[in-house]
């Protein structure tokens, strides 16, 4: 997880994760934006900018084939840039009924996308527009990532198959079997915005929100920092699973080519 405000880089780390599967497993990444603030965020800008490579968009209903013989686009976006942030403490019970049915409608878009990716060799996956909320169980984006990650990304090739070809799986199982895949070689990074643009406020907070930090392998805070009059960036990790992570806070800068780290580091 990726964790800071707008502006402080987060997009481009993230548009590097998925080009460097281009080096390590021959594949481009892909996007999954949940934004709903009507408003992209601009990833085929920041890749066309500092990969050469401008990103193709799929639209929340574009249709996409149960079995894909070609690669999705580089990015869905999922809640179609709405223009609400559907909170389910400001909607009634007949809006957030509605919401829902919506939402359903076009999950099968979602699953058809997320296993057409891996089926053709996609291992990298961004997952951005979790936007700041004062209580974790009032976010749409939340159950999304959750269903994304634990009942696409983790699960073995053949029981996400069943969820998207449904009555047509066992007719279909020969396909499924030339499509197989190992579900543990993908990896996905998250985006999450916050209200806090300083990275002393960022480091201070509690670093479960809800269970979204608590369970990620790592988590990577970046924010503003002061020091002599002046601002600058850096980041902190604030966990990482598994091996040894410095402790250090370490400045970088934005610049055309994205985040930089200084040579000294």
């Amino acid at each position: 997880m990726l964790i800071g405000a707008t502006g402080v880089g987060k997009t481009q780390l993230g548009i590097r994760f998925l080009q460097s599967g281009t080096d390590a497993e021959g594949s481009f990444g892909a996007v999954v934006d949940l934004s709903s603030r009507g408003d992209s965020q601009n990833h085929s800008g920041y890749a066309d900018r500092l990969v050469g490579r401008p990103l193709s968009i799929t639209q929340p209903d574009d249709d996409l084939p149960l079995l894909a013989t070609e690669r999705p686009a580089d990015i869905l976006a999922f809640l179609g840039y709405s223009g609400r942030r559907v909170m389910r403490s400001q909607l009634d019970v007949d809006q957030w009924h509605a919401w829902q049915s919506d939402l359903n409608r076009r999950m099968p878009q979602l699953y058809r996308y997320i296993y057409g990716h891996l089926t053709l060799g996609t291992k990298r996956f961004l997952v951005d527009g979790i936007e700041p909320l004062e209580d974790a169980a009032d976010s749409l984006q939340l159950d999304l990532l959750e269903l994304l990650y634990h009942k696409m990304l983790r699960k073995d090739h053949d029981w996400l198959a069943r969820e998207v070809l449904r009555e047509q799986f066992r007719s279909l199982a020969d396909e499924v079997d030339k499509r197989a895949y190992d579900a543990s070689q993908a990896a996905c990074v998250v985006l999450v915005t916050t209200k806090q643009s300083m990275l002393n406020q960022l480091i201070e907070m509690p670093l479960a929100d809800g269970d979204l930090a608590a369970a990620a392998n790592t988590v990577i805070l970046m924010g503003r920092t002061q020091a002599e009059g002046k601002l600058g960036r850096a980041l902190y990790i604030a966990k990482h699973r598994g091996s040894y992570a410095d402790s250090d806070i370490l400045p970088f800068e934005i610049d055309d080519s994205g985040v930089n780290f200084p040579t000294t580091l």
